[in-house]
């Protein structure tokens, strides 16, 4: 059952943040309950989990798991407005991940082990991956949308994304580097990425950016561990 466990949470990964285009998400903040995509999304999230699950004895928990996307999804939309927006995604993503294990050890609870056999290390490895590459990206952006530094970098060009991929990047390598034992290699990488900054920085002369660089930094950097170690512990490598 844990294995169908990851697979469920996979499916919400890719459901929530691969396949749901900005469109989706600004189409069902104006309409709410009555945008289309709403239950698109839904049946997006649905059909993931029979094509990851592949098993029809399952149709229970796949479709009560549906059913709560839905409601959660729905009262978020009805009830956040701009300031709390923020707030409001973190406690959807809580609810979200609280219902998937809920229903699940709620339906199976006699088939329910905890422990990690055969595929599980794998599917789990490729959840952890997953969630460092655009799932992060989106929350650390979250996340920021509280401060506006377009002015502080309005004369600064830069290549389209640039950002972001430098930011999955160096998740991965500490990823990387720390399921290998090497945390040495983070701290050069640290070191490396400050150094490469700290030219920005003194031109700049912008404490408001210097602490938002360093602030992105430490919460990018943070998660990054935070999911290395979480993985070491729950595959017994450490």
């Amino acid at each position: 059952m844990t294995l169908i466990l990851l697979k469920l949470i996979l499916a919400h990964l890719i459901g929530d943040f691969f396949l749901q285009p900005l469109k989706w998400v600004k189409h069902k903040e104006n309409k709410k309950l009555k945008s289309v995509w709403l239950y698109v999304h839904v049946g997006v999230h649905i059909a993931l989990m029979y094509l990851l699950v592949w098993d029809l004895s399952y149709t229970s928990l796949i479709l009560s798991i549906g059913l709560s996307h839905l409601v959660i999804d729905a009262l978020k939309l009805q009830f956040q407005y701009k300031k709390t927006k923020r707030l409001f995604f973190f406690i959807d993503q809580f609810l979200h991940l609280i219902s998937i294990v809920g229903l699940s050890v709620l339906l199976y609870a006699t088939d329910f082990n905890f422990t990690l056999q055969f595929d599980a290390p794998l599917l789990l490895l490729i959840i952890c991956v997953a969630f460092l590459t655009t799932p992060t990206s989106i929350i650390m952006k979250i996340i920021f949308s509280k401060w506006n530094i377009t002015k502080l970098t309005k004369n600064n060009e830069s290549l389209k994304d640039a950002g972001k991929y430098i930011g999955v990047l160096e998740r991965l390598l500490v990823f990387i580097f720390i399921l290998a034992g090497h945390w040495e290699a983070v701290g050069f990488l640290i070191t490396a990425k400050s150094v490469f900054r700290f030219g920005d920085l003194t031109a700049s002369k912008e404490r408001k950016l210097t602490e938002y660089i360093l602030i992105g930094t430490l919460i990018s950097f943070g998660i990054a561990v935070t999911v290395s170690l979480i993985y070491l512990n729950l595959t017994n490598y450490v």
